[in-house]
């Protein structure tokens, strides 16, 4: 029987900013097991003031104080490793629910990055109010839009020849996706490089668009709940996911036009194997059903998805 664990985010269980197959993992569990995880989002320079109202869970004040930063910015709970899982594996992670952890979340901007750096060389942070009670979120200026919460970051550690490889930077191995429909009823497929694959999560968002073009998202603590399971010799090569309506490629590269292309082939090559049809029947189902979608814009290597409706997936 699957069993349930609680891993909250604390110094002990929280590495900062890289994914490494060098490091040790906080949990170990079995395929199958339940995980409710806990997530921390903000480095000094984006805790509200005092005189915010807003409250910063003392763990996150700890972590920051004793957990050395990273290659990059987030903060991240894990490795979680699943027994049996090696390389040629695929983890398999049903996001079963999806909760907002704190009162507040934060958006920033940052000089020479974002979408138009050209036109907000400034940098800017704003702190937006969270109700969790209501799944709501307040901007500064009274605008109040429903929550939809995800990680933007879930991944497993790399092949061991990357060696410490930069949260900011999505790649194979999943990490910073920031994929608004990986929210609860989501489930994302993951390749496996290392010995217990090494699961770690982060980068807590209450809501984003399409793009995330200023650079975040409303950034925040969030606690998740997941199934991670294991699939023996699948030897899938980079990460897909799916929702209850719809299965869903994606791909990363500093080049928009290169991501767009390659996600595009995974899709044809998912729908020629769920189905029978040829690559270009499967080629021309993209252009007549399928969406395109920018996931972003922000992460140095930039991010494309393709959603296509399962309905569509009929064998030929």
């Amino acid at each position: 029987m699957s069993k349930h664990h609680t891993l909250r985010a604390s110094v002990g269980t929280v590495h900062r900013g890289a994914f490494d197959s060098a490091l040790a993992p906080v949990l170990t569990i079995s395929s199958g097991d339940v995980v409710e995880v806990t997530t921390l989002s903000g480095n000094p320079d984006q805790l509200p003031c005092a005189e915010s109202g807003f409250t910063v869970l003392p763990e996150h004040r700890d972590v920051l104080a004793r957990v050395p930063p990273g290659e990059g910015p987030h903060l991240l709970t894990g490795p979680i490793a699943v027994e049996g899982a090696v390389p040629g594996d695929e983890l398999v992670v049903d996001v079963l629910d999806m909760k907002l952890a704190q009162d507040w979340g934060w958006n920033r901007f940052a000089p020479g990055m974002g979408a138009l750096p050209e036109q907000f060389p400034d940098a800017r942070c704003i702190h937006i109010a969270i109700d969790r009670t209501a799944g709501t979120v307040t901007l500064p200026w009274g605008l109040k839009l429903k929550a939809a919460p995800f990680f933007g970051i879930i991944g497993v550690a790399p092949p061991p020849a990357m060696g410490c490889a930069t949260s900011i930077v999505p790649r194979a191995f999943g990490g910073n996706i920031d994929n608004k429909h990986f929210g609860a009823g989501a489930t994302v497929h993951l390749p496996v490089f290392n010995p217990g694959a090494l699961l770690s999560l982060g980068d807590g968002h209450a809501l984003q668009g399409d793009g995330e073009v200023c650079l975040t998202a409303i950034e925040t603590a969030l606690t998740g709940t997941l199934r991670v399971s294991l699939v023996k010799n699948t030897g899938i090569a980079r990460p897909w996911a799916e929702t209850s309506t719809h299965v869903i490629t994606m791909a990363f590269d500093p080049d928009l036009d290169v991501a767009a292309a390659s996600a595009l082939r995974e899709m044809i090559k998912l729908i020629e194997q769920a189905t029978g049809l040829s690559a270009a029947d499967a080629y021309s189902l993209c252009s007549i059903a399928a969406d395109m979608h920018v996931t972003q814009l922000v992460n140095l290597h930039k991010g494309i998805h393709v959603l296509l409706a399962k309905e569509t997936l009929q064998k030929a």
